[in-house]
């Protein structure tokens, strides 16, 4: 299983990043993508997943702000986020399956800070 995060930076309150998470190693389109971070107290926190079938599910605080998408053809999984609070600051990781247990890439860090 390989999974490269990008699409991380500063960015002001408010704005907006799209993460992306490019899966290579496993069948993609049968699996659910969860997105999770880690922020400076060391949690990792579970903030939206994607199942095969295109249901999602979000973390309360992203509901409205944040949106999970897939490309099966591009074995892709995005994370749009807009509406960026300082409290979204953390190392965003792309996971297999829905929950935070499977295996994970590198992370990508995004800082909302003005």
């Amino acid at each position: 299983v390989q999974l490269v995060e990008s699409g991380g930076g500063l960015v002001q309150p408010g704005g907006s990043l799209r993460l992306s998470c490019a899966a290579s190693g496993f069948a993609f389109s049968t699996s659910a993508m969860t997105w999770a971070r880690r922020n400076s107290r060391g949690g990792l926190e579970w903030v939206a997943g994607i199942y095969d079938d295109g249901r999602t599910m979000y973390l309360n605080s992203v509901k409205g702000r944040f949106t999970i998408s897939r490309d099966n053809a591009k074995n892709t999984v995005y994370l749009q986020m807009d509406s960026l609070k300082p409290e979204d600051t953390a190392v965003y990781y792309c996971i297999t399956g829905m929950t935070t247990r499977g295996p994970r890439g590198q992370g990508t860090q995004v800082t909302v800070s003005s």
